[in-house]
């Protein structure tokens, strides 16, 4: 018998410095059996990041291929495709070429990660990945939110620029979001 996903419930209060976005978001995220928790974590970070509110979580794990956030407008039109930590390149440049006009993001686990998908990408000559916008997290803060692995997390995260704040439990976090570039 398969185990069932863990529901994880976060607060969060939300804040994006160069948009005056200030939100107050409960949600619930499915962490699926074989999720590590700082996937899980990534996630949080992609949705926040991309925050609107449309977007909501995927599928997850269960469908591989679904994207891990998206957001539709209200013809059902995908608005948004969000992808997070070792997506293949060329599911990307698919996403890019699907969802014409939508905006096609992608979250990684690290700038290494990320350097490694671009090199990729370049190696394969995956030109329309241009249009995503690609970023990175450091992968000491994602360790350190990966440490909080409670069934209910309060949290606020504050995005300014290309900076990102968390506090979780009274502790703060920061740490640049690095961008990526296929060019």
């Amino acid at each position: 018998m398969a185990l069932p996903s863990t529901l994880l419930h976060f607060d969060l209060h939300l804040a994006h410095a160069d948009v005056g976005l200030d939100r107050a978001l409960s949600f619930k995220v499915a962490r699926h059996p074989s999720e590590t928790i700082e996937r899980v974590w990534l996630r949080v970070l992609a949705y926040a990041w991309r925050w609107s509110e449309a977007l909501e979580f995927g599928p997850g794990l269960c469908e591989p291929d679904a994207p891990d956030l998206l957001a539709r407008l209200p013809d059902g039109r995908t608005s948004e495709v969000v992808r997070v930590g070792k997506p293949d390149p060329a599911r990307v440049e698919k996403d890019v070429s699907r969802s014409a006009g939508a905006s096609v993001a992608v979250l990684f686990e690290s700038p290494r990660r990320m350097e490694a998908f671009l090199a990729e990408a370049r190696e394969r000559g995956l030109a329309r990945l241009e249009s995503a916008e690609l970023a990175a997290v450091d992968p000491d803060l994602l360790r350190s939110l990966s440490a909080y692995d409670e069934r209910r997390i309060r949290l606020s995260l504050t995005f300014v620029a290309d900076h990102l704040y968390a506090e979780v439990a009274g502790v703060m976090h920061d740490a640049p979001l690095e961008r990526g570039h296929l060019r």
